[in-house]
């Protein structure tokens, strides 16, 4: 509604019905007169009457906006002008709801006129209306998964939110467009959603990587509370223990009281002051260990150094702290508080927003080796750090590693053109009939850059070490090496690198594959 004040005149965008195809007829009629009329301000017309719709597995092209023309004016200004003038058309009215109602005409607020505009100029003719609600394309029935939610960057849908949906092995964008009545909305889909600049929002309600990362946060929490009470290299057959006893029963305090009997009340005792949400986890993954004999025995069969980021410190932190160590048989580990933040939606609120979380980062250090020592592991374990560990620094400086196992794992299986496309990848030529068109290749150089430097860049601190050696085990690693002086500056360096790498995978909506393998780095709340 636009307001005249000066002479008191509301306007308002009404929706006229005329015959369809005699849209351009009523349009020039209104144009031709309105400078003669008072109070009729503006007339439009939708120019893309006819729009692509799926119904079931098939695409039609029908009519969806024939015979609708929206005029900017007064309402007694606008009836007379239809009754003087056009027979055949007329002011739409809302339905009535009861017998006692009034009937309102049917008008449009601007700011939906607006946006209805700008989607049937900009993008009725790409798109494809769909027959079901929106809320039926927020879950992936077949993989039993919330299919993911993206924010357009740039473009002519810049700043439109909705979910990666996939149609006949294609990905589209499915997002919602109002419709002409108010409080009307249509479903429609992009087809081609690798066309556009995206990036990932987490979905507040059943983001994948959260469910993904259930169990292995259940798993997560009970290590860390066993390594913070004393187990060390204990912690994995009690971890084995413990999920077979709540397996056979499914109750904490039962539990709990028999480890008071057998005098690990220190245990008893943590394990008693779990949360609801944290007693909830471990209940679920033993129900699955129930159902799954072994599960855990099976995942889990080694337990070194904890997941990169963790929802759950283990190792409590001292009031006003912000890090903690605690000490393995080779090697410490400091677990230091981060918030990080990210963009959020609601699906069942249709809302977005941020959200901060904290989670607990873990990160190891050991001593540089002296020459001779180096000299014995590099011909059985060369590392690009080994070269330059132990310069100038015989055993007073540090290397600290962050545990990427899994999923430098993956990397590190890669080889060839198919490792040089994955990292360094630009663009691929799309030949479409007489077209040639460019599109981004899914590589870590065009959407994960801090790790397209970590891996190619000589002078990178961060390095990627594959079969990290940490006593008689290796692990895949990042890691840095620093001078005693320097330490402080190498974990911050290490942590915010790491960090990094998390969330520009996260929020992409590429790099799918490498998000699976980001589960076992970042235990996502």
């Amino acid at each position: 509604m636009l307001s005249d004040k000066l002479n008191n005149v509301d306007y308002r965008w009404f929706l006229v019905r005329t015959k369809p195809g005699h849209e351009p007829e009523l349009c020039a009629r209104i144009e031709r007169e309105k400078d003669k009329l008072r109070n009729i301000l503006e007339v439009y017309y939708p120019t893309h009457t006819k729009v692509y719709v799926r119904l079931g597995d098939n695409e039609q092209r029908l009519p969806l906006f024939d015979g609708y023309v929206f005029v900017l004016a007064t309402q007694s200004a606008l009836v007379e002008f239809l009754r003087d003038n056009c027979s055949d058309a007329y002011i739409r009215y809302n339905r009535k709801r009861t017998e006692e109602e009034k009937a309102t005409p049917c008008t449009i607020p601007e700011s939906q006129m607006r946006a209805f505009r700008d989607y049937n100029e900009n993008y009725a003719d790409k798109v494809i209306v769909l027959e079901r609600p929106y809320s039926d394309y927020a879950f992936n029935a077949k993989e039993g998964e919330a299919n993911e939610i993206v924010r357009v960057v740039d473009g002519p849908l810049a700043g439109q939110e909705g979910y990666i949906c996939r149609f006949h092995r294609k990905k589209g964008l499915v997002f919602r467009v109002q419709g002409m009545v108010p409080g009307s909305w249509l479903t429609v889909t992009y087809p081609n959603a690798s066309d556009l600049h995206v990036v990932r929002l987490h979905n507040a309600e059943g983001d994948r990587l959260s469910i993904g990362t259930e169990k292995g946060r259940a798993v997560d929490l009970l290590v860390g509370i066993l390594q913070a009470c004393g187990y060390g290299e204990r912690t994995q057959p009690m971890l084995y223990e413990l999920m077979e006893r709540l397996a056979v029963d499914l109750s904490l305090t039962n539990l709990c009281r028999e480890l008071d009997k057998k005098g690990a009340k220190t245990l008893g005792s943590r394990l008693a002051r779990l949360t609801t949400k944290e007693a909830e986890l471990l209940i679920n993954l033993a129900r699955y260990e129930h159902d799954t004999p072994g599960y855990v025995k099976e995942n889990w069969q080694k337990i070194l150094l904890r997941s990169f980021l963790t929802p759950t410190s283990g190792t409590e932190l001292e009031e006003g702290k912000n890090e903690v160590e605690l000490q393995h048989k080779n090697f410490t580990e400091i677990i230091r508080r981060v918030d990080i933040t990210e963009e959020v939606y609601y699906p069942s609120r249709q809302e977005d927003g941020q959200i901060t979380t904290t989670y607990y980062a873990h990160i190891a250090s050991l001593p540089t080796l002296s020459r001779g020592e180096r000299a014995v592991t590099e011909q059985s374990n060369p590392s690009p750090l080994m070269g330059r560990a132990g310069e100038g620094l015989e055993g007073q400086g540090f290397i600290f590693f962050a545990n990427w196992d899994d999923f430098l794992r993956e990397y590190f299986l890669t080889a060839g053109k198919a490792n040089e496309k994955l990292v360094s990848g630009g663009v691929q030529t799309i030949r479409n009939e007489a077209i040639n068109t460019e599109k981004l290749i899914e590589s870590f150089r065009n959407y994960a850059p801090t790790l397209y430097k970590v891996l190619t860049d000589a002078d990178s601190a961060v390095k990627a070490v594959q079969d990290f050696k940490v006593g008689k085990d290796t692990l895949n690693v990042f890691a840095i090496r620093s001078s005693v002086q320097e330490k402080d500056a190498a974990k911050d360096k290490l942590i915010q690198t790491c960090v990094r790498i998390c969330k520009e995978i996260n929020t992409t909506n590429h790099l799918a594959v490498w998000r699976r393998y980001l589960r076992t780095v970042w235990l996502h709340n």
